[in-house]
C-alpha cells in the first residue's frame, strides 16, 4: 500500500514525534542533546518554523510546531535529521540510521487540545520514570513556560499568552495546567493520531481543513468526534 504524503499546513499547529531506529538511544548524553536543541533552533529559523514546545526522551522526541510555509516543517526535519545524524554517526564512531523511519506528524486543532498536547510532553519524562516532577528534567520547554529559565528558541503560542495578563500569571497558570494532567484518553489519542499521522479535531475543524488539502486528513469520514475524557 502506497503510503500518504506527509500533512503538513502553513499556519496550523503540528505535534511531531520523531523515534530511534528499534527504539534505541537517540541521546547518549547530554551534549548530544545540546547539540539536537541547536540544530533544533538553527533549522526552525531558517525554515520559518515556530517551535512552541519540545521534550527530548531518552529514544524519542516530541515537537509543537507552527510552520508558516508548506514546506517549512518536512525542510526542518530534514535537515535536522540528516544533520544530527551525521554529527551523533561522527561522534560516535558509528555508521547506518538512527531513525525509525519517517518523522510522524499530527495536525492538531489548537483552541481544544494545543495547551493538552503542551501539558502531555511535559508529562512523557514523569510517565517514563525519568522524573518525579517535570521540573526536575531539564531536556523540554516546561521550565520556560513554568519561569525557571529562559529558552529563546522556544516560541509561545497566542493561547499561551492568553492564559494571563502578566508573564507571572501566565507562568502560574501553565504550572497549574500541567499539575491537572491530561487524561489517559486523550494521552492515547495524541500519541496515536501523531503515530498515524491523522489530524487531530472536532467534525468542524476537520472538514475546513480538508478544504486545504487534497491528502486525507483522517482515517474515517469525518463526522462527530468519540467523546474524549480529560
Amino acid at each position: 500500500m502506497a503510503r500518504l504524503p506527509r500533512l503538513a499546513v502553513p499556519g496550523y499547529a503540528h505535534h511531531v514525534m520523531v523515534r530511534g531506529n528499534n527504539r534505541l538511544a537517540i541521546f547518549v548524553d547530554d551534549a548530544d542533546r545540546l547539540k539536537w536543541l541547536a540544530l533544533q533552533a538553527q533549522y526552525a529559523a531558517e525554515f520559518e518554523v515556530r517551535v512552541h514546545a519540545y521534550v527530548l526522551m531518552d529514544n524519542h522526541v516530541h515537537l509543537l510546531v507552527t510552520p508558516a510555509t508548506d514546506q517549512g516543517l518536512p525542510k526542518l526535519m530534514q535537515f535536522l535529521g540528516r544533520q544530527y545524524v551525521s554529527w551523533f554517526n561522527r561522534r560516535h564512531s558509528r555508521t547506518g540510521t538512527l531513525w525509525e523511519g519517517r518523522y510522524k506528524s499530527s495536525l492538531i486543532q489548537s483552541e481544544r487540545y494545543l495547551l493538552n498536547c503542551m501539558v502531555y510532553m511535559d508529562l512523557n519524562p514523569v510517565r517514563a520514570a525519568m522524573a518525579a516532577h517535570p521540573g526536575d528534567y531539564q531536556w523540554s520547554s516546561y521550565l520556560h513556560y513554568a519561569g525557571k529559565r529562559v529558552d529563546n528558541a522556544v516560541a509561545a503560542h497566542p493561547l499561551q499568552w492568553g492564559l494571563g495578563n502578566t508573564p507571572f500569571a501566565r507562568e502560574a497558570a501553565y504550572i497549574e495546567l500541567v499539575a491537572r494532567g491530561v487524561g489517559a484518553s486523550l494521552a492515547k489519542q495524541l500519541t496515536e493520531h501523531a503515530l498515524k499521522s491523522w489530524a487531530f479535531g472536532d467534525s468542524r475543524f476537520l472538514d475546513g481543513l480538508q478544504l486545504k488539502t487534497t491528502r486525507r486528513v483522517t482515517k474515517t469520514t469525518v463526522g462527530r468526534p468519540s467523546k474524549i475524557k480529560n
